[in-house]
């Protein structure tokens, strides 16, 4: 079965290929996981991030945004101490902060789903690379979705991690013509 190349042989990855990645995404709670989780990847792999996924889906609620906006700095600092999850004050911290900067998009747009999703007119963008070497690493979508969500108040949101985002959660269908993921929805 031919996969995209950055799946490789590792069977979480593969798995996360397979089930995952490129799938639309619209529910208010996992988009903002993977917001989260994305920027928590930033200078690291996307293994590693995987790796620890279930123990912050623990610490952080579930990611219930309202939960996770609600969490205490006192429970934010007891986080730097769990191994299970990477330990870095400001990527913890910034996760509370997107659960706010959520909460007042939920509330002028309806959903996150729909805000998330105006970036790319509602619908997934369907690339056909037919080379790892020309799928990029931004795009002018996520240019702009970093720059707006920024002003909103998310942290961890650059461009980089902004179009991983769109990839990860289907907005953009980055699977190369040879992966049989490729369009497949």
């Amino acid at each position: 079965m031919q996969r995209c190349h950055w799946a490789g042989q590792d069977p979480m990855m593969c798995a996360y290929h397979d089930h995952e990645w490129g799938t639309p995404l619209h529910d208010d709670r996992a988009l903002f996981e993977f917001l989260c989780l994305e920027g928590a990847q930033a200078g690291l792999s996307w293994r590693t991030v995987l790796a620890k996924r279930e123990r912050y889906r623990e610490v952080f609620h579930g990611f219930a945004i309202d939960r996770v906006a609600a969490m205490s700095d006192a429970e934010l600092d007891a986080l730097m101490l769990d191994a299970g999850i990477i330990r870095n004050r400001l990527k913890i911290s910034s996760v509370r902060d997107n659960a706010r900067a959520s909460q007042a998009v939920i509330a002028e747009h309806g959903s996150l789903d729909a805000y998330l999703w105006s970036f790319v007119d509602g619908k997934p963008i369907r690339n056909a690379w037919t080379d790892k070497s020309q799928v990029p690493a931004t795009t002018a979508h996520s240019d702009r979705m970093s720059k707006t969500l920024k002003k909103r108040g998310f942290r961890f949101v650059g461009s980089t991690i902004c179009y991983a985002f769109m990839q990860a959660t289907g907005m953009v269908d980055d699977h190369t013509v040879d992966c049989f993921r490729h369009g497949a929805r």
